[in-house]
This record gives C-alpha cells, sequence and structure tokens, in this order.
C-alpha cells in the first residue's frame, strides 16, 4: 500500500535552455497543463492524482484549473486503472494513466503488454491508444523493494510501447510534450530522486522528439551511455575523470523504447570505448541491449568490450546504507571507466 510522500529535494545538471530555472516535477506539471489545454480530449486518472495532485505532488493546482472531469481520482486498482485508459484512448481521448510507483504496474501488465501494446497491430491499425502511463521510478528514497524498481527493460522488449527517460526537468518537460501528443501508448518514467532537480526550462511548450538522444558532454576518451538519474552521476564521473586527463563523452538516449542506436554507433567510433551505465539490476537490463547493438554496429571501432556498470541482483534494500551501496554511483562509473581505459 502506498503512502504520500513529499518530493526529494536533489540536484542535478540539465541542458542550457531559455534563462527560467524550474524543478523536474513542476517542469513536468507543466507540461501537463499546457497539453491539457492544447488538446480537450487530454485527462489525467489515477489514485490521488486529483484532490492531493499525485503521490509526489506531479498534479497540484491541475484540478482547480481543468475540474474533476479532466482530473480524476480512483479507488486502487491498477489492472482496471489501465483498462480505463485503453478503452478511453481506443475511443479517441488522449488519457495520462498515473500509476505512482512503477512497481505497481506488475498488477496490470496484463493490460499494458496485451492490450494497449497490442490493439493497434491486431485491428490492422485502424485503432490507436494513444496513452500515457507515467510512473514514479527507481531506488534512493528508502521506499523499499516493491517501491524502488527500474523495470524499463521489461517493457522495452514489448512491440508497441515507447519508454521514456527523462534525466532532468528540461527534458521532463519537452518528452512529456510529446509523449501525450504520440498516437502510441507511451511508458513515462519520472526518477523519484531528481524531482527536486532544477535546470532552465522555457515557459513556453515545446516537444522533443521521442528516440533522439542528447550528447550534454563531448569527449575523445570513453563514451558513458547513461540512463535516467545515471546521467547526473556520469557528468560527475566525467569531472572527476577530467581531473587526470581522461576526456570523457556522454550520451544520454532519453528514451529506452524508441533507442536512438546510430547517435551511440557515432560516439563509439569517436572514443572506441564504451561504458553503459543504468540503476536496474545489471543482468538482463538495457545495458545488454546497447551492449549488442554496439557489438552489431561498431565493433570494429572497440579498443575494449562494452563494460555494464548497474546494480547488483537483488531486490531494492529498504536500509539507507545498503541503499546507497546499491545504486551506482560517479565513483563506481569511474571505477568503470578506469577499467575500460587500461583495456587494450
Amino acid at each position: 500500500m502506498s503512502t504520500a510522500t513529499e518530493s526529494p529535494n536533489a540536484t542535478a545538471t540539465a541542458p542550457a535552455a531559455a534563462g527560467r530555472v524550474t524543478t523536474y516535477v513542476k517542469a513536468y506539471n507543466e507540461a501537463v497543463a499546457q497539453v491539457m489545454h492544447e488538446d480537450e480530449n487530454v485527462f489525467v486518472a489515477g489514485e490521488d492524482v486529483a484532490a492531493y495532485g499525485g503521490v509526489f505532488h506531479m498534479y497540484d493546482g491541475l484540478l482547480a484549473e481543468f475540474g474533476s472531469r479532466r482530473m480524476v481520482d480512483t479507488p486502487i486498482a491498477e489492472m482496471g486503472l489501465i483498462g480505463l485508459g485503453v478503452g478511453a484512448a481506443a475511443r479517441g481521448l488522449r488519457p495520462i494513466i498515473d500509476i505512482m510507483f512503477m512497481d505497481f504496474l506488475a498488477v496490470a501488465l496484463d493490460q499494458v503488454v496485451n492490450q494497449a501494446a497490442k490493439m493497434k497491430f491486431m485491428y490492422g491499425g485502424d485503432v490507436k491508444v494513444p496513452m500515457v502511463i507515467a510512473v514514479a521510478y527507481g531506488a534512493g528514497v528508502s521506499a523499499g523493494a516493491q517501491h524502488s524498481q527500474s523495470l524499463e527493460a521489461w517493457l522495452a522488449h514489448t512491440p508497441g510501447l515507447k519508454v521514456v527517460m527523462p534525466s532532468n526537468a528540461y527534458d521532463a518537460k519537452g518528452l512529456m510534450v510529446s509523449a501525450v501528443r504520440d498516437d502510441n501508448p507511451v511508458v513515462f518514467m519520472l526518477n523519484k530522486v531528481l524531482l527536486g532537480a532544477r535546470a532552465e526550462v522555457p515557459e513556453d511548450v515545446y516537444a522533443i522528439p521521442l528516440g533522439e538522444a542528447s550528447v550534454p558532454r563531448e569527449g575523445e576518451d570513453v563514451t558513458i551511455v547513461a540512463f535516467g538519474r545515471m546521467v547526473s552521476e556520469a557528468l560527475k564521473a566525467a569531472d572527476i575523470l577530467a581531473e587526470s586527463g581522461v576526456s570523457v563523452e556522454v550520451v544520454d538516449p532519453r528514451t529506452v523504447q524508441p533507442l536512438d542506436t546510430a547517435t551511440i554507433v557515432r560516439s563509439a567510433s569517436k572514443t572506441n570505448r564504451i561504458l553503459v551505465v543504468h540503476e536496474a539490476v545489471t543482468f538482463g537490463g538495457i545495458g545488454a541491449e546497447v551492449a549488442a547493438q554496439i557489438q552489431e554496429e561498431a565493433f570494429d571501432y572497440l579498443d575494449a568490450p562494452v563494460l555494464r556498470v548497474g546494480a547488483p541482483f537483488t531486490p531494492v534494500p529498504f536500509s539507507t546504507p545498503l541503499e546507497k551501496a546499491y545504486v551506482p554511483d560517479a565513483d563506481r562509473i569511474v571505477a568503470g571507466a578506469r577499467r575500460l581505459l587500461e583495456r587494450n
């Protein structure tokens, strides 16, 4: 059973935008408000999204602005909630379905992977399912094993789903606008530790294309491909490595599905060494797919095997010291990069 939680007050870097600074969670909130103004078919449904504003206050103020027909509090019934979204989307609406914690998708997975993802294909393209499933994911706030997972690899394996992992406030807004406008079901992953992270974010509505990576730092010696929260850790690691003369390029895919393999391959051909970092368990994680695609597309450029940094094969610990040891950080990324540089 979930409990309401205050947004963490984290910090992270992000691309320069237009001068105004705001938080990751407020940028997401602003995106939702703007697409709701843009299209009256957009509505939000979920547990505590209306009167309370969402478990992490992602929807604060929207009930007063749009009313209870478009901000809908629901029972604790994730299977029915996703089913509501699929039906509404198939009939022409654009629902944003909030599932609070990503872990709760497990009780609604049939609706996600067998209905939302497949309906367009099973009806020959005559039915579209333009819905966003918003989830909070990740460890770092002592939420325990059932409220802290990063399950993007599960979802990215399902044809028909798109999976988005913004690493900063600027991307959270632009990617959310694109997700709502998309005619396919999109799982939008919001990192709990990053919710308070601040960045420059334009007030005007803007969209970042799904499937287009960013390169927040260019370098020559090694590429770090990092997902979600790990982008800020990778940038910290790059600063540490720069002190010893190592030039690091950081690639942020932004979306897990579709994956911008072309940008990753270009970076691999430039630096000849690739380190892939994600918060999820290393075994079977998205890093394995990135490594496989690099092996297929850029093997001749590599001076060392692709290396992965991820979490150990265990549930997320509740204990704060154990949780800190569980989640990859800048120091572990630095150690991984140094191992790569030692290989010839």
